[in-house]
């Protein structure tokens, strides 16, 4: 037993380019969202020139969201992705009648989560302060769960998976949109100047601190590659994994279904 604590207490895992304790990630990664949260959005709009939000309309559309659902956004963070999902939720209830959908906005960061609902306001959704390792819903209790930028974040991915996996009902839908690997050598070339030149840098000026941007950009370096992510997936027991590549692999959509 002492060996194996000893041993446990001797693990690291990746905080960007680091090599940090297990048990400090989670709060290094909440110091970091702390203090990029009143930015967060600004930010999102200055490093993909926008885009993001065309990916997270894809998002949204692909995973079609219906009345009566109950959807989990983990890492959820603002709310911006939440409140897409409750547009089309409300559409499709208002034309076709049934119980509105619980669309419940998830994040390991408080800090996070008080920017949403301050920018925006509660949005008919519901918020949460949530660890994706240890999700506090019943067994096959969710419709839909989904990730957008956050998974990368996570101290144990594997086990969120497993957590994802557990908490959706047979035939529940996964998505998880992530910054992921260019197809094209010369577009890694000049993403990785614009990466590690440019955001660190715009982050500062806008933001007022580099570090948390610097995180950022390594913690994207450090993820796994498209079909290295595709098969955490199915290990986590999920079914008919498909990818979907953004702006030539930059950014990465995965889907799968829940078969049980």
């Amino acid at each position: 037993m002492t060996k194996t604590t000893s041993q446990s207490a001797n693990e690291t895992t990746s905080f960007g380019f680091q090599e940090v304790p297990v048990a400090e990630k989670a709060s290094k990664v909440r110091d970091v969202f702390d203090k990029v949260a009143s930015k967060y959005d600004i930010m999102n709009d200055i490093m993909s020139f926008g885009l993001h939000r065309q990916w997270k309309d894809a998002v949204a559309a692909r995973l079609n969201p219906r009345p009566g659902e109950t959807i989990i956004d983990m890492a959820g963070g603002t709310g911006d992705l939440a409140r897409r999902f409750k547009k089309i939720a409300d559409r499709a209830q208002y034309r076709n009648g049934g119980d509105p959908a619980r669309i419940i906005v998830c994040d390991i960061n408080e800090e996070m989560i008080m920017a949403g609902r301050a920018q925006r306001g509660e949005g008919g959704l519901e918020w949460m302060v949530v660890d994706a390792e240890t999700l506090p819903f019943e067994d096959n209790s969710a419709d839909a769960y989904v990730i957008s930028f956050g998974i990368r974040n996570v101290t144990n991915i594997p086990k969120a998976l497993r957590e994802a996996f557990r908490v959706l009902k047979n035939g529940g839908r996964f998505y998880c949109l992530e910054f992921s690997k260019p197809t094209d050598d010369f577009l890694q070339s000049m993403y990785d100047v614009w990466s590690f030149k440019a955001i660190p840098k715009i982050g500062g000026m806008i933001a007022g601190d580099e570090q948390p941007y610097q995180y950022l950009v390594e913690s994207i370096a450090k993820f796994p590659d498209q079909l290295t992510f595709k098969k955490m997936i199915e290990d986590a027991g999920f079914s008919r994994v498909g990818i979907t590549n953004f702006a030539g692999g930059i950014v990465a959509m995965h889907g799968a279904w829940v078969i049980k």
